[in-house]
Parts: structure tokens; sequence; C-alpha cells
């Protein structure tokens, strides 16, 4: 998610604001592919050792995180998602730094869980399903750039080993029209940004960034997953609060 200042952000916006003042209805999957959303099949490798947990945790990364977040605050058995930054040093998880693309991180979000009732292997299912396109490399829809790549950051082997299972899964049935360019990035930190990026759905539902990209997915989310929708959606709230 580029500041409004990026030439494809200032197009979009200036788009928005033309057709908002004209009075014009723009269906959304026009400018943000909803139609093209399909629930697509579970992971066939979901094997993991049983865990007594109450919370566990995934980190994702598919674009911009404002839309990433919303999806997984709206899935039931989640209890927290986090926008955030992975894959770089701790001195560079910044959000001016992080958008020059140069510091290796992809905006992130951190998706916690009760395994209890949400599994690992459904996340991703979601994931890959309605939360981004998987086959875009170093972008997703307006936004370029390395730090809008495609990852997962797996916290332990089996997340790492069900995450590559699937994505050769998907690959060797052809799921997508392209091949997945979802890179497995094991190893690297989270960092959480900063408060104003926390629930920038929930908190600027009209905003056009968000309109014409994010409120599909939720509409996908909803219409692919009805099980696992969740109206009220999980918010990050003051917690982050700077």
């Amino acid at each position: 998610m580029k500041p409004v200042s990026i030439p494809s952000r200032r197009r979009m916006l200036a788009a928005a604001t033309l057709l908002a003042s004209a009075g014009a209805v723009v269906a959304l999957s026009a400018f943000a592919g909803g139609d093209n959303a399909a629930r697509i099949v579970p992971p066939l490798s979901t094997a993991q050792p049983a865990s007594t947990a109450t919370t566990e945790t995934a980190v994702l990364a598919g674009g911009c995180f404002w839309g990433v977040q919303a999806v997984f605050q709206h899935v039931k058995g989640v209890t927290g998602a986090v926008s955030g930054y992975a894959g770089g040093e701790a001195d560079t998880a910044v959000y001016e730094a992080v958008g020059t693309g140069s510091t290796g991180h992809a905006e992130a979000v951190q998706v916690s869980y009760d395994p209890k009732v949400v599994s690992y292997a459904r996340i991703l299912q979601i994931y890959f399903s309605v939360a981004h396109d998987p086959t875009q490399l170093n972008r997703q829809g307006p936004d370029t750039g390395t730090q809008y790549r495609s990852a997962v950051f797996p916290l332990n082997d089996d997340q790492a080993r069900v995450a590559k299972a699937y994505i050769a899964q998907l690959d060797q049935a052809r799921t997508f029209k392209s091949a997945l360019v979802t890179r497995v990035e094991p190893g690297r930190r989270f960092f959480p940004a900063e408060a104003y990026h926390q629930d920038f759905l929930a908190r600027n539902p009209r905003h056009p960034y968000i309109v014409f990209n994010d409120l599909p997915k939720l509409d996908d989310l909803k219409r692919l997953f009805p099980e696992a929708w969740r109206a009220d959606p999980v918010l990050v709230g003051k917690a982050l609060a700077s």
C-alpha cells in the first residue's frame, strides 16, 4: 500500500473522486477482481502435532496489509490480526523505509487464532482464495514492489512443510491460470506497523482504496466461506496506540 504520492495510487484516488462526484455507480469487481475469486481446495497435507495451545500464530504477506488484516479479522476463530512488516531487520521496520522496496520487508499480517476453531490449513486456504492473488509477482493490484510480494513466514518446521506442500499441490493441479509466486520465508521476525495502519478498513470503510480493493475481499470471504464468516471483526483497537 503506497502513499498517495505514488502515481498508481494517485490515479486510483483521482478516478474514485471523479466517479463519486459524478454520482456514478461502479461494480467493485471491475477494479478489484472480486468476481474472479474462488474457494480453492484445502491443503492435502495438514498433519501437525497435537497441540494443547489455545492460541497459535501465522504470518502472511499478500500486498497492502489493510485488506489482508481485514479479511482475517472477519474469520471465526481468529483472536487477533496485526498489520506489520516481515522479511527485514528491526531498524528498517518503518513504513517510510519499507515503502522504498529496499529493506527486504513485506507488508505482512500476524494472525493469532484458536486452533480448536480454525486450523492453519484453513488460514492458508482463505489466504490463497480471497486475501490476495498469489500469481502476481511483487505486486498486488495497483501496488508494486517487493514489499507487496506474496509470502508465507512460517514460525516452525510444520508450518513450513504445510505451506510448501500446499503451494506445490495448487501448482500441480493448475488451480490458477498462472503459477504461484508465493515465497516461503522461514526464520523471519514480525514487527507491528504503526498504530495508524491498524484496523484501517474498519475505521475507513469509505476510503477509495478500500472501496475498490479491499471491500470486495470481505464480500468474497462471506460468499465463499460462509461457515467461517464473522460479521463483527476482531480489532486491534488501542493496543498498539503510540
